[in-house]
């Protein structure tokens, strides 16, 4: 998938996160009419964040400033304390989506460092850009490193983001120096990715008088007419006499002195009226006081030349240790910074090969999370009603409240209405939304006697076992589907699989271009997610059936927005083996070939060279599904539900399923050891297929 999005992110403070923001933006802007700007967290949501406030105005986005932001610090420590880190995932998810089917693009930028608490690490950056999808750019800061402690850190992040299974867009090296210049670009020669230096300008780390003005919480005394914007190049305190003192000042220094020194003050002002000065940028006054009115009135009748003056609530020391604090900001109204810092950035970087990385870059990370938001979002698109005849069992109970909640599928239960209004409300949840059918009591229950009487009476089915089947909860709710009364049904969570299935065969039956139901189950890795076919139901396929697993289980794929590859699995690649198990394999995947030819297919193939790009390239080379597989059909029920739940269990996947296919309504069955989540995921996965049949 084409990326739409870049995740900006530096490990250390003041790193210059805002100055590749407007660099990037830059870009984005030349070719993209609608770009969207987010950080996924911020610092207070009480006080407009400066980097959004910077980006909106000067690049004119048409946002709302409340969708530039996901949460803020103390939202998020909240949240991990509570242990909700799926929840703070997915919202985030959620909100980011939004902006991305909105927009052309959406430029991330990164937690900072100083937000960076010891319940929020850095980590959070990473695992937030792995669930958007999104390349990232790493800024390191060099002023202080060494040449190999930069250069080792720059190869260390490219690793560790790769592990993560993040894209590494690039990485830019801010405020290098002449001389680490020209050696970090010998030492980055050989290096494949993408790696920008960025000079040291002294000027864009000069602190403004903004800067010193929200640092220091200073109050105006005399601003009205100055250039807030100017910079500060040094700070003088006034400990000395005048005559000595005059002997020390340079061009833009703020100076900070005590507003009873008159004399200093009138000495100053003496200064900027002489060719034979330079002229300062500031004076700040400790202690907060105030200038003598007579001083004050001077000052003013002095129209030619003037300067900023401010006071500070805290003494001349404190006042001064806080202003060597103060870092230089990217103002939307410092032209001059932001004409020097493009300057910069368009001479380090190579425009031309950002935007065309930008156009070329494909990403196709799927994380568990942003499986169940794209599940949720294609369930809400589309809404359908759902049975759920287990109602008796809590699991069920409070997954419905969650699907209802956010609004994915309409719910029916099977039960008494009084009986289940008093369980689910004993353990607080609001069901109130869902529709509840007493089987014992429907009005059409002698129709669903009578149809299900006509579809088995030539198997020898009596009218009184028609009606016994009726009152069992799994038949009742199957009827409904069949009927259309609802669309899809998910049962399992107390009953048996064949308690689930077999009444879907004998009422609903196979879509005609299927004679064969099948299951797969979608197996969400860390950032990716594959589907297993069949490792639920068919225990020893033939060849033409194999090959019908195999493709229902592409069709499944697509229906979930997954490019099927497949993979028909054997303990033999290529050529290589012969024997009736490898042959079966073989001569099923001729037969996916012969009927979709649209398919991508390989077989007979072993795993670790259907999902090894590095084992591909050595047992089949030329394959276009080796090493790239997204669905493996297994050759027996044995090797499937050995291998799923294997790697379940291994590595720590999650494991959906299993989802039921080729029937022409879908009904699906539950795990009776399923949790909540899996319930969700599958009532979810019913409403889209029932979409796809509908």
């Amino acid at each position: 998938m084409k990326i739409k999005s870049l995740y900006i992110s530096a490990q250390e403070k003041n790193a210059g996160t805002l100055f590749v923001s407007m660099g990037i933006m830059e870009i984005l802007k030349r070719k993209l009419h609608r770009v969207a700007f987010f950080r996924p967290i911020i610092f207070d949501k009480t006080e407009r964040d400066g980097d959004i406030n910077f980006i909106l105005e000067r690049y004119n986005l048409d946002m709302n400033y409340e969708d530039c932001y996901g949460f803020d610090i103390k939202e998020v420590e909240e949240i991990i304390a509570q242990k909700q880190d799926n929840y703070l995932i997915t919202a985030l998810i959620e909100k980011f989506k939004k902006l991305e089917r909105e927009y052309d693009f959406v430029l991330c930028e990164g937690i900072r460092r100083s937000f960076l608490t010891s319940t929020i690490s850095y980590d959070l950056n990473v695992k937030i850009a792995q669930n958007f999808a999104a390349p990232m750019i790493n800024i390191i800061k060099s002023d202080n490193a060494t040449t190999k402690e930069i250069y080792e850190n720059v190869l260390i992040e490219n690793e560790y983001l790769t592990s993560e299974g993040c894209t590494h867009f690039a990485t830019f090296i801010n405020r290098v120096n002449d001389e680490k210049y020209l050696q970090l670009q010998k030492m980055f020669e050989k290096v494949s990715y993408t790696i920008y230096q960025l000079q040291e300008v002294r000027e864009l780390n000069l602190p403004t008088i903004d800067d010193v003005i929200d640092t220091l919480g200073a109050k105006e005394v005399m601003l009205e007419e100055y250039d807030r914007t100017r910079v500060i190049k040094n700070v003088k305190v006034a400990a000395l006499t005048l005559d000595n003192f005059l002997e020390y000042i340079e061009e833009e220094d703020l100076i900070i002195v005590p507003a009873d020194r008159s004399d200093i003050i009138l000495g100053l002002f003496g200064a900027l009226h002489s060719s034979s000065y330079p002229n300062i940028s500031a004076i700040v006054f400790p202690f907060s006081m105030k200038l003598n009115k007579n001083i004050q009135k001077l000052i003013v009748g002095l129209n030619s030349f003037k300067v900023p003056i401010l006071r500070a609530d805290t003494d001349t020391f404190e006042t001064a240790k806080n202003i060597m604090k103060v870092h230089s900001r990217l103002r939307v109204n410092s032209e001059r910074k932001i004409a020097l810092a493009l300057g910069l950035f368009n001479s380090s970087v190579n425009l031309i090969h950002i935007e065309e990385k930008i156009a070329t870059t494909y990403n196709d990370v799927m994380t568990p999370q942003m499986f169940e938001y794209k599940l949720f979002f294609m369930a809400s698109q589309n809404k359908k009603r759902i049975v759920l005849p287990e109602s008796s069992d809590e699991r069920i109970l409070r997954a419905a409240e969650i699907i209802l909640r956010r609004k994915v599928a309409d719910i029916i239960f099977i039960g008494d209405e009084e009986e289940l209004k008093g369980r689910y409300m004993r353990l607080g949840l609001d069901l109130s939304a869902a529709t509840i059918v007493n089987h014992l009591t429907f009005p059409f229950i002698e129709k669903f006697i009578d149809v299900f009487y006509e579809l088995r009476k030539h198997k020898g089915l009596t009218k009184e076992a028609a009606k016994d089947a009726m009152f069992h909860v799994n038949y009742f709710a199957t009827m409904m589907v069949y009927f259309g009364y609802a669309d899809g049904m998910v049962s399992g969570a107390i009953h048996a699989t064949a308690d689930t299935i077999r009444p879907a065969l004998q009422i609903i039956k196979t879509k005609p271009s299927f004679s064969v139901v099948s299951s797969v189950f979608f197996m969400c890795l860390k950032t990716k997610v594959l589907v297993y076919g069949d490792c639920a139901l068919n225990k020893d396929p033939d060849a033409e059936t194999l090959a019908k697993i195999a493709i229902a289980s592409a069709q499944s794929a697509k229906i979930f927005g997954i490019e099927p590859k497949i993979a028909m699995l054997s303990y033999s690649t290529g050529e290589s083996g012969h024997g009736t198990d490898v042959d079966k394999v073989r001569e099923a995947t001729k037969i996916v070939q012969q009927k979709r030819p649209d398919f991508f297919v390989e077989g007979p193939i072993q795993y670790d060279a259907a999902i090894d790009k590095s084992v591909a390239k050595i047992k089949l080379p030329n394959s276009k599904v080796a090493g790239k597989a997204t669905v493996f059909i297994f050759p027996d029920l044995n090797t499937g539900n050995n291998t799923y739940k294997a790697v379940q269990r291994s590595s720590g996947a999650i494991a959906i399923g299993p989802v039921l296919q080729g029937l022409k309504k879908p009904v699906n069955d539950l795990s009776r050891g399923c949790l909540v989540e899996d319930i969700v995921n599958t009532v979810a996965i019913t409403a889209i297929q029932a979409g796809e049949t509908s």
